[in-house]
Parts: structure tokens; C-alpha cells; sequence
């Protein structure tokens, strides 16, 4: 997309808006489908967490993508969105064994992570094909918050509690069609993500039975210039080599299954925002904004770093400015950041906007949430409306006193 498209949609639609370059989704499908061409059945689960929009949703399914759920609610989704139950792989964690029988029963892919759980289900529902998720113990990831395979991770089913997993398996008579990891987000060494892959292969050896193997993803994007990503060419490459030996080890073709979320839609996404007021206090130059973060959380949450750029003035000298929001909290989206000389009115624009930025957005302090819109063949798609007061009051109950 071009600086003139982004202000365009902002002069059209208004902001704070969400814009997706659904070229860029593409491509990034591509790119993964690609690095992996020497594998005869890949499966790939769009995250749906990243950004569940519906539109977004049929898009996945126009590119041939699967889904991965984390909820009933995004199960049913992505069925709403035309996706065969059969599509759709439900990981989930921490919920209760009725979410997973009432998800089960609509003919989901079942992903389990936890051995109580996973008794329950497999002494009620034997004939039931259920994914194991493993924690391989490997600690990877750009941020505490998710890095999820390390020894304390409240996901997955430890590996050192192998034998009291394979014992379940045999007393439930249980029929385990997958095994399946996911270490974190943000992984930027591939040989981490390789390492984890032979602890997977080596547990996989534990059951007869299999259809695939999923590895998760969290492969790294870049945030900025010249930042380092995850190398999926060369991750293709050395994987597919091993999985295909380890194919040949086990005796018979499976699949090798991918859950990219971040990887496919994070560098898609761009935020636009307007200058609310320029604040000049003794030691620093506040840029405030009409956003906060209710609607972009993850600088805040996550401590990422979102490229900011002033498309009003793209080609202004850059002064240090910090851009804040309106929330009644601390909602700093960059600090002393070098940006394009700011003025009152003016159109700023984070990118790296696609994955877990409006999926993470909330009505706090009363706000509304903005609207949503697709780039598709070079025109802006209306994909969710921004909301007004009757959106909040949706579902209160007003009482007269």
C-alpha cells in the first residue's frame, strides 16, 4: 500500500482505523507454502487469535489456509466464515471439559494439553481422534508473556510426564491421531525451533497412529528497518528434510502442520491515528493522539516496538517526540521516538498492525472501538463499521430507580 491510499481511507472512513493489505497476507502464505514445497501433505491453521474478522476469515479460506481455534466461540466462527469442522483444529487451554465435548460434537480437530482433561475425555469418548500437545521444556520467544514452552508453562503436557501420558492412552483405549508443540512467539532462532522439532519426532515414535504433526509457529517478523526475522527459507529447508526422514522412520506419510498467525497477518496491518494536541513539558514533546490503549494494546502489554510514521509529513525533518494516547492511564506508544516534525492534526500511522492489535481491543474509559478495513485489489473494503454509544449499552440492562 501507498502513503496516498493510507490518507485516502483516513480522509474516507475516518480514524482511528485499521487498514489490511490482503496482497500482503497473500504473499506471506505463499512464502510459507513455498519454504515447505518438498513436503507432499502440509496443513496450515491460520491463528485466528491474531485477527478473527470474518472477512479476514474467508480470505484464509480463499488462500486454502486451515484455521486454529483457542474457543468455542472461534470454532464457530470459522465455520460461520465456511470452513468444514474437519478444518479446524481446537487448542485451547484452561477451559472446561464441556467446551471441549461441545466442541468435539461439531466435528473439530480436538487438541488436548492437559492429563486430567484428557482422561475424562478419552474415557467418555474412546472412538474420538484427539491431538496431544506437548511442552518440550525449550524456552523461546521474544517476551516472557509468550514464551510458552519453558518447565513452569501452564501449557502442554510435560514431557517428562510421557509415561503417565502413554498409560492414560493404553487404560482409555483413546485414538491419538496428532501430536503437537508450540515453544512461542517471536522465535528467531531456527535452531531452537529445530531442537524442539527433534524432542517432537522423538515423542511422536510413542504412538502408532498418527495423521500429522503440528509444530505451532511464532516465526518473527521484522518491526522495523533492517530488523532480523525468522529465516522460513532456510527453517523449509532443514525441517522438511528431517520431517521427511522421519516419515520414513515411522513407516508410513503424515502431515506436517503450521499455526501462523503473527507470521501472516502482522506486517499486513497498518494504524491510523490523528494529532490531538502537540505537549511541550521541560524535557519532553508529547504527540497525543485519538487512540489509546484500548485500541492498541501491545506496546504497552507486550513492550513491542511499532514503526510510527507521520504520513501528513513524510518527508518533514524528524524530531524526538513521545506519542501518547487519551486513555486516563500511562498509554505510551513510543518514547523520545525520532519521527517526522508532528503538527496538530496530523496523520500518524503504526505499522505491523495486523496480528493481536484489534483482536486485544476494549471499550475502556467508554471508548469506541474503530472500524476495520481490507485492501483488496487496490480498493478499500469496509470489513467492520466503527462502533457508536449502542454498541456499549448492547446487552447492559438499564434499571430506573
Amino acid at each position: 500500500m501507498k502513503t496516498k491510499d493510507l490518507l485516502a481511507i483516513s480522509k474516507k472512513f475516518g480514524s482511528p482505523i485499521y487498514v489490511y493489505d490482503a496482497n500482503k497476507i497473500e504473499n506471506q502464505y505463499k512464502r510459507l507454502v513455498k519454504a515447505f514445497s518438498n513436503v507432499s501433505n502440509l496443513r496450515i491453521h491460520y491463528a485466528v487469535k491474531a485477527l478473527s474478522n470474518i472477512s479476514i476469515l474467508k480470505f484464509m479460506k480463499h488462500l486454502g489456509s486451515d484455521l486454529d481455534t483457542v474457543s468455542i466461540q472461534e470454532v464457530e466462527l470459522g465455520i460461520q466464515a465456511g470452513f468444514e469442522p474437519s478444518k479446524i483444529m481446537f487448542t485451547p487451554n484452561g477451559v472446561s471439559i464441556d467446551e471441549i465435548e461441545a466442541v468435539s460434537k461439531l466435528g473439530v480437530q480436538i487438541n488436548i494439553d492437559n492429563l486430567s482433561i484428557l482422561e475424562q475425555f478419552g474415557s467418555k469418548n474412546p472412538e474420538t481422534p484427539v491431538c496431544i500437545r506437548i511442552n518440550p521444556h525449550v524456552n523461546a520467544g521474544g517476551n516472557s508473556n509468550i514464551s510458552v514452552g519453558h518447565i513452569d508453562s501452564k501449557f502442554g503436557i510435560s514431557i517428562h510426564q510421557t509415561p503417565h501420558l502413554l498409560r492414560i492412552i493404553k487404560n482409555t483405549k483413546m485414538n491419538i491421531n496428532g501430536i503437537h508443540m508450540h515453544t512461542g512467539s517471536d522465535i528467531l532462532d531456527i535452531e531452537v525451533f529445530l531442537y524442539a522439532s527433534e524432542i517432537l519426532f522423538e515423542n511422536a515414535l510413542n504412538f502408532k497412529n498418527l495423521d500429522f504433526i503440528d509444530f505451532g509457529s511464532g516465526f518473527k517478523v521484522p518491526y522495523k528497518q533492517g530488523d532480523i526475522e525468522t529465516n522460513i527459507e532456510e527453517l523449509g529447508e532443514k525441517l522438511s528434510r528431517r520431517f521427511n526422514e522421519f516419515c520414513r522412520q515411522y513407516g508410513k506419510k503424515i502431515a506436517l502442520a503450521f499455526e501462523p498467525g503473527k507470521f501472516l497477518v502482522s506486517e499486513s496491518g497498518h494504524f491510523i491515528t490523528s494529532v490531538n494536541a502537540i505537549k511541550q513539558t521541560t524535557s519532553t514533546v508529547f504527540a497525543q493522539i485519538n487512540s489509546g490503549f484500548n485500541h492498541f494494546i501491545r506496546p504497552m502489554f507486550y513492550n513491542s516496538y511499532h514503526e510510527i510514521q507521520n504520513i501528513s509529513n513524510s518527508k518533514g525533518k524528524k524530531r524526538f517526540y513521545s506519542v501518547v494516547g487519551y486513555i486516563c492511564e500511562t498509554d505510551t506508544f513510543a518514547n523520545n521516538r525520532k519521527i517526522e516534525e508532528i503538527s496538530e492534526g496530523d496523520v500518524l500511522v503504526f505499522k505491523n498492525a495486523g496480528a493481536y492489535c484489534f483482536t486485544m481491543s476494549n471499550n475502556y474509559n467508554s471508548r469506541l472501538r474503530p472500524a476495520e478495513v481490507l485492501w483488496f485489489k487496490n480498493k478499500p473494503l469496509l470489513i467492520r463499521e466503527k462502533e457508536d454509544l449502542n454498541d456499549i449499552l448492547n446487552k447492559q440492562i438499564e434499571i430506573n430507580f
